[in-house]
């Protein structure tokens, strides 16, 4: 019993610090898709005791429709009207992590929603992406053309704009779980929120 307590509590210990740092500050994942943005940010609010929300998700609720079905019957600029609205509006909860759609980095004034929160990206190369996302053609940018090339594509216009992320989360093979993901990110984020306290 006294062994498992000493466990118990040096497992712990690392998250009560970081919960001292967040101070309820939100974390928010960004990265293409196929990066287990969705799985990790549920992981990692349940070990940090927040709230999960998918942005994608919420804009399904929003337009009583599936994100396929938004793009082929409203557009993709719709889409990321919608988009911004529903961040808008999350950006607002604290103790969340938020899990967001791919492209969500690409309007410059999505970044001041953003950067309400801790901003954590999750970066996996093209043939990762390609492996997890399989022949998965209903994402909508997925559904035309050779799917490596368009993952490819897709990853080179958006990489510089996922670096301006608080952290970066190196994903190099299919074999990381989510878990060891997660791990990595609690392991990470003290040093970047000390450094940002000191800005």
């Amino acid at each position: 019993m006294a062994y498992r307590s000493v466990s118990m509590c040096d497992k712990e210990e690392p998250l009560r610090s970081l919960s001292h740092l967040l101070q309820g500050m939100s974390v928010f994942l960004i990265g293409m898709m196929g990066t287990g943005k969705t799985t990790v940010g549920q992981l990692l609010a349940h070990r940090l005791n927040y709230r999960f929300f998918d942005t994608d998700k919420l804009i399904e609720g929003v337009a009583g429709m599936a994100i396929d079905s938004i793009f082929r019957t409203e557009g993709e600029t719709y889409f990321r009207e919608l988009e911004s609205k529903v961040l808008e509006q999350v950006c607002a909860y604290t103790r969340s992590t938020i899990a967001t759609g791919g492209g969500i980095v690409l309007k410059p004034k999505n970044w001041g929603y953003l950067r309400h929160g801790l901003i954590v990206w999750l970066d996996a190369p093209a043939g990762v992406l390609l492996e997890r996302l399989g022949e998965d053609r209903s994402r909508p940018l997925l559904q035309e053309g050779d799917l490596f090339e368009k993952i490819s594509t897709l990853l080179a216009e958006r990489r510089s704009v996922y670096a301006q992320a608080d952290l970066r989360i190196a994903i190099a093979n299919c074999q990381q779980t989510p878990g060891e993901i997660v791990e990595e990110i609690i392991d990470s984020l003290p040093s970047v929120l000390k450094e940002e306290n000191r800005d």
